[in-house]
């Protein structure tokens, strides 16, 4: 099978953990109550630990793809704030120096993977360096997965999808705060954009498929 031939030639395919956060992710992170019943749900943190391993063990490229880090004084002069700044700045979610704003322990970067500069809204690539390193990595294929649905994930895929890549959303490893998010973006939006919206197991599938033999002559 040629690179060409292949759903996802690891050389230009690049797996996008967004927000992989512990205010997100972990117990006794300040977003985790409101994501644990979808998070558990889908079986959130073992399907992206399948992915990032499947890519990793694929030699596909890793990016971190983080929402802004809170700090002090942050909006405070700003003409317009979305509803989720207004919550950042009120909640000081993924606030500077804290363990809220401190990687997953299962999604820590190797060497090697890039952290892309922090998104302030919803858009991991507005103002961020993410289409540039994809250009400069040679990426044409993105695959999501990590928080959340409806505001990061579908934003990022949206872009991602104008700048000319083929996306593809692994439906059990991005998780919301509500089932209702998760639908607005699996059975509403992303069929208007997304080249794919696979499981978890059917990416993993797809990855590690061996190419076929030579053909019968």
């Amino acid at each position: 099978m040629t690179a060409d031939a292949m759903p996802y030639p690891p050389g230009e395919t690049a797996l996008l953990l967004v927000d992989p956060y512990n205010d997100f992710l972990s117990d006794g992170g300040k977003m985790w109550p409101r994501a644990r019943e979808v998070a558990e749900g889908v079986h959130l943190l073992d399907h992206m630990r399948a992915a990032l391993a499947a890519a990793r063990g694929q030699g596909c490229h890793v990016f971190i793809v983080p929402h802004h880090q809170w700090a002090q004084c942050d909006y405070l002069s700003w003409e317009y704030l979305s509803p989720t700044q207004q919550n950042a700045m009120r909640d000081q979610t993924f606030a500077q120096g804290s363990w809220g704003a401190e990687w997953h322990p299962d999604f820590q970067p190797r060497e090697g993977e890039i952290v892309i500069r922090q998104h302030w809204s919803s858009s991991g690539f507005a103002n961020t360096d993410l289409d540039l390193m994809l250009k400069q990595h040679r990426v044409r294929r993105i695959v999501l997965i990590g928080m959340k649905a409806n505001t990061c994930v579908d934003t990022t895929a949206r872009f991602g999808q104008e700048l000319g890549y083929h996306v593809t959303l692994l439906s059990d490893a991005i998780g919301a705060f509500t089932w209702e998010e998760m639908a607005a973006t699996f059975d509403i939006n992303a069929p208007q954009y997304a080249h794919a919206v696979l499981t978890t197991e059917e990416f993993v599938t797809l990855l590690e498929a061996p190419p076929p033999g030579p053909a019968s002559p």
